[in-house]
């Protein structure tokens, strides 16, 4: 640490270590793949956001493992929001955007995947024993009454559940109501996942 007054006591040769120092960390950082220098600041940006209050060592990511989710909510015709509670014994935190597949009644690993367009941000979310977390999907409704048709001319996709890949893993879910998920087309938005009240 400098002191004031003391800005230039610092020896020649410890500056130009510094400045060697910076200088390569930089040549490494560029020289790395754009994936792996994402990844990185990713998750550099996890310790900071992990920090509880009283400045102890930050949490570490949630696994799927200790997060849960009961229902899929309907927020009006066409977008239904997915919360995930941490029931783990310890905080954590979430970053990103799910994935999101259709499937039956039956295992989540026979599911038809779906294409995702990401809303927003991903920003750490740190989550507390209990704490809550949310992210809103949207889809092209299906039109008409019970046989419903596609406004594009293709066939409505109708499934009884979703699963919702959520920290390394995949959140199987049923629609709150009871009824069936019901969408035109192959493809959804996915909001990042933020604190839900």
């Amino acid at each position: 640490m400098t002191h004031p007054g003391k800005r230039g006591a610092a020896p020649c040769g410890r500056r130009l270590l510094l400045t060697a120092a910076v200088l390569t960390g930089g040549v490494l950082l560029s020289g790395a793949s754009p994936v792996a220098a994402a990844e990185a600041a990713a998750t550099a940006a996890v310790p900071a956001a992990g920090e509880d209050a009283a400045g102890r060592a930050p949490a570490p990511p949630c696994p799927v493992t200790q997060l849960v989710a009961d229902s899929a909510d309907r927020v009006g015709p066409t977008q239904v929001r997915i919360t995930v509670i941490n029931e783990g014994p310890r905080a954590c935190v979430l970053q990103g955007h799910p994935t999101v597949a259709l499937a039956g009644q039956g295992s989540p690993n026979r599911n038809k995947p779906l294409a995702v367009r990401r809303l927003g941000a991903a920003r750490p979310v740190l989550l507390p024993v209990g704490g809550r977390a949310e992210t809103r999907i949207s889809f092209t409704p299906v039109l008409g009454e019970a046989g419903g048709y596609c406004d594009s001319g293709g066939e409505p996709t109708v499934a009884p559940s979703m699963v919702v890949g959520v920290a390394g893993g995949g959140l199987q879910l049923a629609p709150a109501d009871g009824g069936d998920f019901a969408l035109c087309g192959a493809a959804v938005k996915a909001t990042a996942f933020r604190t839900s009240s």
